[in-house]
């Protein structure tokens, strides 16, 4: 099975749901990690990965959805509540641009007493201020769907008034596991599959960018991680087949079990680097596959030999710290960590047109 799927491969063919399942189930590490170079093989240098630098901005911890497996969220009206003022923003911005990031991600809640204007005001003063100079996703999917609807406007609508106000991404997250067994055992409140892809097609079809994510290592199934994977691997065929924009990444992370109401046990970095592995051989249609350091630390960039070939180097997240995240803020050593994987490192312009930056 194993050289019948590598004939496949070789071929530039694509493997299906049930040979997936028989590599998830008997194939070695060393073979998963073999038969990903293949697929990675066909968009990048085998001894190269791009990195950014970049912080996640968390700009409300006030959120109704209650994810069981969340460390961060307050209720309404709790005393450790908070919303972000812009002056706040930008000093975070800040500190990022004087270390040599220039990206960042906004990432709070569904905040009931936040209604588009705060948004609008908050993405329009960033782009007055750093024009182009710097690039952000403009919260999440889910976040994004929660306003619109909290907002009464159509996805259509709050779109056009988004990029008005200078907003180019929209970043996957808030996808978890992307099977709705999955959604009503731990974030009912967080939307179905069909309302989470209809809304990433609405934001591509607005002229925005968006990415694909999952996170594993909750109790999901192996059923679920694959109804993940083909729901993913569909959507950006048929993206692809009319001629429209797709996703423009995948970056898989864990679940991070601490000071939360689901709790349970970390998976492994070996267990990790395989599910990346499986997810480069069967997403063939996306170009980059990231590798999470904010998640994995060094393990993470062991990821490129899984498949992988983009990885952030965060400065900050909330979201993730309060559940057991651990950052490093050495670059030199994080690019160290990659080079020992043997992989030379290019920092990632934010702007993927322009050219990428001197190996290092």
């Amino acid at each position: 099975m194993i050289e019948r799927i590598r004939e496949q491969l070789e071929k530039g063919e694509r493997i299906d749901r049930q040979q997936a399942e028989w590599l998830w189930n008997n194939a070695s590490d060393k073979e998963l990690s073999s038969l990903s170079k293949i697929v990675r093989a066909r968009f990048h240098k085998a001894d190269e990965a791009t990195y950014l630098l970049m912080r996640i901005i968390n700009y409300t911890n006030v959120c109704v959805a209650k994810c069981d497996y969340c460390s961060f969220y307050r209720l309404p009206g709790d005393k450790d509540g908070y919303v972000r003022d812009k002056e706040y923003v930008f000093s975070k911005i800040d500190e990022l641009v004087n270390v040599g990031g220039n990206f960042f991600g906004f990432n709070g809640g569904f905040n009931p007493k936040l209604r588009i204007d705060y948004y609008l005001d908050l993405f329009s003063s960033i782009r007055k201020r750093y024009g182009d100079k710097i690039e952000f996703y403009a919260l999440t999917v889910v976040e994004f769907l929660y306003i619109a609807r909290l907002c009464k406007l159509s996805n259509k609508e709050a779109l056009a008034m988004f990029k008005e106000a200078g907003v180019n991404w929209i970043t996957g997250g808030g996808a978890e596991i992307l099977a709705d067994s999955f959604r009503l055992r731990h974030s009912p409140l967080k939307y179905t599959v069909k309302e989470y892809m209809d809304t990433q097609a609405d934001i591509l079809d607005a002229g925005l960018k968006t990415t694909g994510t999952m996170v594993i290592g909750f109790d999901e199934t192996l059923e679920e991680r694959l109804d993940h994977l083909e729901t993913v691997r569909d959507f950006q065929d048929a993206r692809l087949q009319a001629g429209k924009e797709g996703l423009f990444s995948f970056l898989c992370w864990t679940y991070k079990p601490y000071n939360n109401e689901l709790g349970g046990k970390e998976i492994s970095s070996q267990e990790y680097l395989r599910h990346l592995a499986l997810s480069r051989i069967y997403l063939d249609n996306i170009k980059f596959l990231r590798t999470s350091v904010l998640t994995q630390n060094q393990a993470a960039l062991e990821g490129l030999n899984y498949g992988a070939n983009d990885f952030d180097i965060p400065w900050e997240d909330e979201v993730t710290q309060l559940a057991g995240a651990v950052i490093e803020k050495d670059v030199d050593r994080i690019l160290g960590y990659a080079q020992e994987a043997g992989f030379k490192t290019k920092l990632r312009p934010v702007n993927i047109c322009q050219p990428l930056g001197q190996v290092k």
